[in-house]
């Protein structure tokens, strides 16, 4: 750029002699240089507006290709991401500290589903109705676009969807000559004849270790008892309801009867996953992602097995519980209307194809649950709907992390023993309603 300026200054200079000793006066000269400089000036300072967001460092990897494409479309406007930890809890933590000291860098904000309502709540975000077209809304999954619901505002536009579901073997099924389960009984039932026939060692896999994944689990197995968490209309609390203690009983009967490994308790979605694909257990309860790491080639479940809703009680539904990742804008974003265009742009149809083909995560379209180019690639992406169709939300509250908390501590001693389904679910219901002030 320096050369620049100095090329332009001795064109200037040279132009504005030659004007001089011609009949024109030194006067226009000098005026056509300082127009000259000007122009420049304005070239120089036009400037790509800077739009940020902070991201998990894994996934940020995985938006290189639809970052150049939307600068390429959109060159005034430069995406910077922010890459943060793998762990989204300090993802969550390192945003949360940037909008308490007042002035976030943070153009877009990247959220879980689960942030929304606190977020929103705190008046950290901004507004997105105004915004949303309608039209454009109703291609979404619906409870996607609820997730990113606060009162009367939408706070979150989706982006990747996930949801809980239900994994069965199904090479163990046909030898057992059955069809996949419908109810929790079903469930156990099976499970024993595939553990008396020696066809497995463990009938179902969960996560029951205490974190969120546990709170995520759980809400599935209270909606298929027809039993609820919080009401976010009410504030009314369920934890202490029959269903609710029923759920938990079911949880326990699996550990006690042998149909699920003690260590359970310990389980996330990683340690659910190794003992299905090793081979050794009939069902899992884990999310989309492992399907393609199930499929791998040197897995020895390969191709043996398929995907459900979650089982339920007779008499009630099915219920995945609603996960996913979308875009927020932040109240302090000097740049709201250019955040906007990234947006737009990231969670087109266009841009999900593109996203879900080269990442596998699942599109918040629904048209793209058959999309030719994705089904190609992903067999198994219109069975995901029928789930997707069938998802529960974590309550939409604002002090969800804290009510998280309270029932993943009273869940986890009921499972391990330290307490009775009963005396905890009691206590969980107690202390949320006094966290919600009911």
């Amino acid at each position: 750029m320096d050369g620049f300026w100095r090329s332009l200054s001795r064109f200037g200079a040279s132009f504005a002699a030659r004007l001089a000793r011609s009949r024109w006066s030194g006067l226009l000269a000098i005026a056509l240089c300082i127009g000259l400089l000007v122009a420049g000036q304005a070239a120089w300072t036009q400037q790509p507006t800077r739009v940020s967001v902070l991201i998990q460092a894994l996934e940020g990897t995985q938006w290189a290709s639809l970052i150049r494409e939307f600068e390429a479309q959109n060159p005034d406007i430069k995406l910077d991401v922010i890459e943060g930890p793998n762990a989204t809890n300090l993802v969550e933590d390192l945003y949360t500290s940037s909008f308490l000291l007042g002035d976030s860098p943070y153009d877009l904000v990247y959220m879980d589903i689960v942030w929304v309502q606190k977020f929103a709540a705190a008046g950290w975000l901004l507004d997105l109705s105004d915004r949303a077209a309608q039209s454009d809304l109703s291609d979404f999954l619906t409870t996607d676009v609820d997730g990113g619901r606060y009162r009367d505002g939408l706070y979150r536009m989706p982006l990747r969807s996930d949801a809980g579901m239900l994994y069965y073997r199904t090479d163990i099924l046909e030898r057992l000559g059955v069809q996949p389960p419908d109810t929790f009984d079903e469930l156990i039932s099976i499970s024993q004849a595939a553990k008396q026939a020696g066809l497995a060692d463990w009938g179902y896999v969960w996560q029951g270790r205490q974190y969120e994944g546990l709170a995520a689990m759980f809400v599935e197995i209270l909606e298929g008892f027809g039993a609820f968490w919080v009401n976010p209309d009410t504030r009314e609390v369920g934890l202490d309801a029959p269903g609710a203690i029923a759920a938990v009983d079911f949880l326990k009967r699996t550990i006690d009867e042998g149909i699920s490994p003690p260590g359970v308790t310990t389980y996330q979605e990683n340690e659910a996953l190794r003992l299905f694909q090793s081979g050794n257990t009939v069902f899992m309860r884990s999310w989309p992602y492992a399907w393609a790491l199930s499929n791998t080639e040197d897995s020895p479940i390969k191709g043996k097995f398929d995907i459900k809703p979650m089982v339920h009680a007779p008499g009630f539904n099915s219920g995945a519980c609603q996960g996913g990742w979308g875009f927020g804008i932040a109240k302090t974003s000097r740049h709201p209307d250019e955040a906007w265009r990234v947006i737009e742009f990231f969670t087109s149809t266009d841009a999900q194809r593109q996203f879900v083909l080269e990442s596998s995560y699942v599109p918040t379209r629904r048209s793209l649950f058959t999309d030719p180019a994705i089904v190609e690639k992903f067999s198994h992406y219109p069975a995901l709907l029928p789930v997707l169709d069938a998802t529960v939300l974590r309550p939409p509250i604002g002090q969800y992390a804290q009510a998280s908390d309270i029932l993943q501590r009273y869940l986890s001693a009921a499972i391990t023993g330290r307490s009775s389904p009963e005396a905890a679910m009691q206590a969980a219901a107690v202390e949320t309603r006094r966290l919600l002030g009911t």
